[in-house]
């Protein structure tokens, strides 16, 4: 890469990551990255009060319920929602972005820096969140439980929920940067999307390959099924392999980026619509 398109790069994440984190619009996304921390460690208080009665798959299940549940079809979803929406919507809300567009930079770089700053964000939140929470559940198991960390699958685990929490990441946020980049109000695109990879589990297995959800739910390590009477709409479908699950993720987000990017050549500063 050209050495002034490098320095222009990093000098946009660098302003932007700060801006991103300290942004007053977004207070309600720390609550969604603490909130599974909290429940997490009350469990585990609780939990270590009144002995018995609750055993270590038990808080495995647990786990793979609340991922699925919340991290991944809510807290991840609205999380990067309110980062990756507002990245450029925001700027436009403050009427602040035609200075950046005002500088000698290409809207290519912009772009990037700005999803990179957003994805850091993200990252630091949801992947800290996701392996702190994991820890925290089974820690009223005592001695069970650091030896399932230690030599057990329990570390195998945590690190691929937070590899799958890390791809949520960079799946969602380049579809909500492309929603706020382009579309007015971004809440109308992601209820679309929302609604589609809700009903993942009740698509023909043909369909169900058109969602983000379905790859991440491939790599979580411990599946979690359809309670009933809901069960009985479920479609069985065999869950994609890591091999093209990760890189397939990738692609997409890359994709999806690239689009914005090039799109971003054309757009044009309307303050007042």
């Amino acid at each position: 890469m050209n050495p002034a398109w490098m320095r222009q790069l990093t000098g946009v994440i660098a302003l932007e990551w700060k801006k991103t984190f300290l942004s007053r619009r977004g207070w309600w996304v720390y609550l969604l990255a603490l909130g599974p921390v909290v429940l997490t460690f009350l469990h585990s208080l609780i939990r270590a009060r009144n002995q018995g009665g609750h055993s270590l798959f038990q808080d495995t299940q647990i786990f793979a319920g609340m991922f699925e549940l919340y991290f991944l079809r809510l807290g991840i979803f609205f999380g990067c929602l309110g980062i990756f929406s507002n990245l450029f919507r925001g700027e436009m809300l403050e009427k602040t972005l035609h200075y950046y567009f005002l500088t000698p930079m290409r809207r290519e770089l912009l772009v990037v820096g700005k999803y990179l700053s957003g994805l850091i964000v993200a990252l630091v939140l949801f992947v800290a969140s996701t392996g702190l929470s994991f820890w925290l559940i089974g820690r009223h198991q005592g001695a069970a439980w650091s030896e399932f960390l230690q030599h057990g699958a329990g570390l195998s685990q945590m690190i691929w929920y937070m590899v799958v929490a890390a791809l949520a990441c960079v799946g969602y946020g380049a579809v909500f940067l492309v929603a706020g980049l382009f579309i007015r109000n971004p809440l109308i695109p992601a209820a679309v999307v929302m609604v589609w990879e809700n009903l993942n589990p009740f698509l023909p297995s043909l369909l169900k390959k058109f969602s983000v959800i379905f790859y991440l739910k491939s790599l979580c390590p411990v599946q979690i099924n359809v309670p009933p009477p809901l069960n009985v709409l479920v479609t069985d479908t065999d869950p994609a392999s890591a091999w093209i699950a990760v890189p397939g993720l990738l692609v997409v987000a890359m994709l999806v980026l690239a689009y914005a990017a090039i799109s971003a050549r054309r757009v044009e500063i309307s303050y007042g619509e």
